[in-house]
C-alpha cells in the first residue's frame, strides 16, 4: 500500500504525529521550522503555532491545552491563544534537545533527547509527571525516538534509533517504573533508520522508517514483518492512527537534509501523508490522565 499526501505541508523536520479523539485532530510538529500544528482533516485546514525554540513534540490536555517539549524546556500551550508556560527544564546541555515522546496510560509524559552534535549516549528519557516531578528513566541514549504501550499497561516499548531495534520494557503502569529490557524486533540498516512508532488495536507496532520511505508493521511477540506501507518521501518521521474509527495511519515526513536530486525526486518531502491500512488504532492518551 501507498499513503498519499492530504497536507502540503512542506515541512524541514515534521514530526510527532498524534491524533486528538476528542477534538478530531492531528497533532504534529515541524522541529525546525519551531512550531506545533494542528491539522483538521474534515476541512483541510492546518493551523500553526509558532513557538520560537525546536520542538521535539507535543501531547494533549484537556481544556484546550497541549503539552509542547521544546529545546527551552517543557511547556503547556493553551491553543486558544498560544500561550507558553513552561512547567519544567530538566536539560541542561545547549546541545541537547528534546525528540519524541507520549503519555503513558496513566498520562506521565514520556520524553527523550537528541545531541545535536551527534555524540553517542549523550541522551536521556525523561518522565514528566502530573504532580510536576520529572524522572530520569534511562540514560546514554543517542536519539530517542518511538514510545508505546501494550493494551494490558504492562508492556512498554521503545527505540533508540541507532540500535536498529525496539525494545520492549515490563512497565508498571501504578508508578510508572520500568525493568527487563529485552529486544523485540530488529532492523536492517538497508530498511531505513527506526524513528517514530504507533501501537494497533490488535498490539501490532507501526515503526516510520527515516531514510527509507515507509513505516512498517510488527509483530512484537515474534518480531516478524506483517506489512509496508510506502511513502512518496523518504525521511518517513512518525505515525499515528485517527479519523473516523482510528482506521487512517497519519504519517510525517521532512524535506531538511534531502539532496538536491532527491528534492526533484521526492517533491511531497516534507508533507502530511495518510493511508487506511485495514486496522484501527488506539486513542492517545492525554497528560494528566
Amino acid at each position: 500500500m501507498q499513503a498519499e499526501s492530504i497536507l502540503h505541508a512542506q515541512a524541514a523536520l515534521g514530526e510527532g504525529a498524534l491524533w486528538n479523539p476528542e477534538t478530531a485532530e492531528l497533532y504534529w510538529v515541524d522541529i525546525e521550522g519551531r512550531a506545533l500544528h494542528v491539522f483538521d482533516p474534515a476541512t483541510g485546514h492546518d493551523r500553526p503555532y509558532p513557538v520560537g525554540k525546536r520542538i521535539g513534540t507535543v501531547v494533549p490536555r484537556r481544556g484546550g491545552r497541549a503539552l509542547v517539549a521544546l529545546q527551552t524546556g517543557i511547556h503547556e500551550i493553551d491553543l486558544a491563544t498560544g500561550l507558553l508556560t513552561r512547567l519544567a527544564h530538566p536539560l541542561t546541555d545547549e546541545h541537547l534537545r528534546f525528540n519524541d515522546g507520549k503519555c503513558d496510560p496513566a498520562g506521565r509524559l514520556w520524553v527523550g533527547t537528541f545531541d545535536m552534535l551527534l555524540r553517542p549516549h549523550a541522551g536521556t528519557l525523561y518522565r514528566f509527571d502530573p504532580d510536576g516531578s520529572t524522572h530520569v528513566m534511562l540514560r546514554r541514549i543517542t536519539n530517542s525516538n518511538g514510545i508505546a504501550w501494550s493494551s494490558d499497561r504492562t508492556t512498554m516499548y521503545y527505540i533508540d534509533t541507532p540500535t536498529l531495534a525496539v525494545q520492549a520494557f515490563d512497565y508498571d503502569n501504578a508508578t510508572g517504573s520500568i525493568a527487563n529490557p529485552r529486544v523485540v524486533v530488529r532492523f536492517a540498516e538497508a530498511e531505513g533508520w527506526p524513528d517514530g512508532m504507533t501501537i494497533d488495536a490488535e498490539g501490532k507496532l507501526w515503526v516510520a522508517l527515516w531514510g527509507g520511505g515507509r513505516v512498517q508493521r510488527y509483530d512484537p511477540i515474534t518480531g516478524a514483518l506483517l506489512q509496508v506501507i510506502t511513502v512518496p518521501a523518504p525521511f518517513t518521521s512518525s505515525c499515528a492512527f485517527g479519523g473516523s474509527g482510528l482506521e487512517t495511519l497519519f504519517i510525517t515526513s521532512a524535506r531538511g537534509g534531502l539532496t538536491p536530486q532527491q528534492a526533484a525526486d521526492f517533491p511531497l518531502s516534507g508533507d502530511v501523508f495518510a493511508v487506511r491500512p485495514g486496522v484501527a488504532g488506539v486513542p492517545a492518551c492525554f497528560f494528566g490522565g
